[in-house]
């Protein structure tokens, strides 16, 4: 396929056309749809009390489905759901757009419409996909991709019609202008200053880097069915009971993204060690290994995220674990391995004083990342918080983490 990796890095997004192609359409249109079918026999069994009959898909603002959790459901009828992951089209793109030889699908989902329009209040407006208390701040993320590129590109592919996305060309790469938020705080419903709407054909593609202000701008009855997913280097897809539909090539795939998140995994387990033991030679080698070839701004970047790791891994050890807010157990026992979070998996690998020695290193970085008040920017997921939203502070540095050692 034709396109401009530069004007991708510059923009945010690319739009590609036909990036199913016309004769895998209808197929895949069924795949998708018996899994829909399947999902919502789920879906109506596992409803609540007070619950219409069909559960999730009567209640939501957008049904979603996650293949990652529907590994019994994809056999030989099913698997170009996951086979359309590994085309040339989605997978070779999306390496040539990260930079790398080898992406790998990291997540695999599916978007639909809802039973009843939610116009007003059932959908979320403008913002950027992440919350800076469990990540970093946006600066931080800009940082990095201009120095080194992004670590992450996500793709939406409509099976039918789809003008639902709204974008702002190179939002992914800057902080909210004044004009932005202005709009953001009347209404984050409506288009911003500068944003283009999305219009895509069945089959059509857009990828876009995960920091991009973007906004769903329909969640209504007319029908949706878009897949939804992206690539990084890692891949979460560890338990694949579906293996034996795949073709051989994906098979090959699957094993060797596998193989390369257990390394990975492995070394972000040594860049935390290396901090427990207090040793900042392997710390800095366990981070270059991470990501070989980024700079400043990408270690700094990388440093923030094995931070919440710690803080996670010390919620997890904690013997008060139960007693902390549902919304932080929910974030210590995610796995996001864009942003180096391995939950419980990681926390098994350290003892309850090794996690009380981890936080106590890292807590040199949390603190630096918060002000004495609550801070808010429009635009983001979350609520306000103390942690900043936009500015990485300027005392914060690998260097000045390393001589807290």
């Amino acid at each position: 396929m034709k396109f401009s990796r530069d004007q991708f890095l510059e923009d945010g997004y690319v739009i590609l056309r036909q990036v199913i192609p016309p004769q895998e359409l209808d197929d895949l249109r069924q795949a998708y749809e018996k899994l829909v079918e399947r999902q919502r026999v789920i879906w109506a069994r596992e409803r609540g009390p007070d619950d219409p009959p069909g559960g999730v898909w009567e209640t939501s603002a957008q049904p979603r489905l996650n293949l990652g959790l529907l590994a019994g459901q994809i056999d030989a009828q099913t698997v170009s759901a996951v086979e359309i992951w590994l085309h040339e089209n989605t997978q070779g793109v999306s390496s040539c757009l990260l930079g790398v030889d080898d992406a790998a699908v990291t997540e695999m989902m599916l978007m639909c419409n809802p039973v009843r329009d939610h116009e007003t209040g059932g959908h979320r407006g403008w913002h950027r996909d992440f919350y800076p208390p469990h990540t970093a701040p946006l600066q931080g993320y800009a940082d990095d991709i201009l120095e080194n590129g992004p670590r992450y590109v996500q793709w939406n592919l409509p099976l039918y019609d789809d003008n639902v996305l709204w974008v702002v060309p190179g939002s992914h790469s800057r902080l909210n202008t004044d004009e932005e938020n202005a709009a953001l705080n009347s209404d984050a419903r409506t288009p911003v200053p500068g944003a283009v709407q999305t219009h895509l054909a069945a089959g059509d593609g857009v990828a876009y880097i995960l920091p991009l202000l973007h906004w769903g701008s329909r969640y209504n009855a007319r029908m949706r069915r878009t897949v939804h997913g992206g690539f990084s280097e890692y891949t979460t897809h560890k338990d694949l009971p579906y293996l034996e539909h795949l073709s051989t090539e994906s098979q090959e795939s699957f094993k060797r993204w596998n193989g390369r998140s257990t390394q990975k995994f492995e070394l972000i387990e040594a860049a935390l060690r290396a901090a427990v033991d207090g040793d900042s030679t392997a710390f800095v080698a366990a981070l270059d290994r991470l990501h070989p070839g980024r700079g400043e701004k990408g270690r700094l970047l990388s440093t923030i995220f094995l931070s919440k790791s710690a803080k996670r891994i010390h919620h997890l050890k904690s013997p008060d674990f139960d007693s902390l807010p549902e919304q932080e157990r929910m974030w210590a026992t995610s796995i996001h391995p864009m942003t180096l979070q391995w939950g419980r998996p990681l926390a098994g690998r350290f003892s309850e004083q090794e996690a009380e020695t981890l936080w106590t290193r890292f807590k040199f970085v949390d603190d630096l990342l918060q002000d004495e008040e609550d801070q808010w920017t429009p635009g983001f997921q979350g609520e306000e918080t103390r942690y900043y939203f936009d500015q990485v502070p300027a005392d914060l540095s690998v260097e000045a983490f390393l001589a807290t050692f």
